[in-house]
């Protein structure tokens, strides 16, 4: 009965093959992203905090073009909430607004921004967010369809209950 083991072996020895050729390729992804999705150092405060509020804008502007119609008071919206949210002044403000629409046009999806937020955030600034996204959507005075799917989508992704969705609408809603 030599001829069974034996092939066993073989497998099994494929097959760590494959799990060492699986741990590199997973190992060079991560690298990848790093490198190219701006993957940041645990260690670099500065360049983390950077990170988040780069997603931060990138979420405001995913808002600000949800409808395929930038309105010059969705804009200072979008502007003013990022001075809200983190505090910058306007020409900070308006460097940040500038990147993260390169980045947005650069993006395949909302998690990369979400995800940076989930990491950097706690939930309260998070409700604050949702908020914010509301008063862009707003603006211009009407709230429209793809504006609303965008804002519960993100809401979904940084772990916001419906209720808390709704009540940030109705927060911005009232001033």
């Amino acid at each position: 009965h030599s001829g069974p083991p034996a092939l066993l072996v073989g497998r099994r020895s494929i097959g760590r093959r494959r799990r060492r050729w699986h741990h590199l390729r997973v190992r060079n992804l991560k690298s990848w992203i790093t490198r190219n999705l701006g993957g940041l150092p645990e260690e670099d405060d500065a360049a983390r905090e950077q990170a988040g509020n780069l997603a931060v804008a990138a979420l405001l502007v995913e808002v600000l073009r949800a409808d395929y119609d930038v309105a010059d008071d969705e804009r200072r919206q979008v502007v003013a909430s990022i001075r809200g949210l983190l505090g910058l002044d306007d020409a900070q403000c308006e460097q940040l607004l500038s990147e993260a629409e390169g980045r947005v046009d650069r993006a395949h999806d909302l998690h990369q921004f979400t995800a940076e937020i989930n990491r950097e955030f706690a939930h309260d600034e998070k409700l604050r967010l949702v908020e914010q996204l509301w008063r862009v959507a707003a603006a211009d005075t009407t709230v429209h369809k793809y504006e609303e799917h965008i804002i519960r989508r993100v809401s979904d992704l940084l772990h916001v209950s419906h209720r808390e969705f709704i009540a940030a609408k109705l927060r911005a809603a009232g001033g």
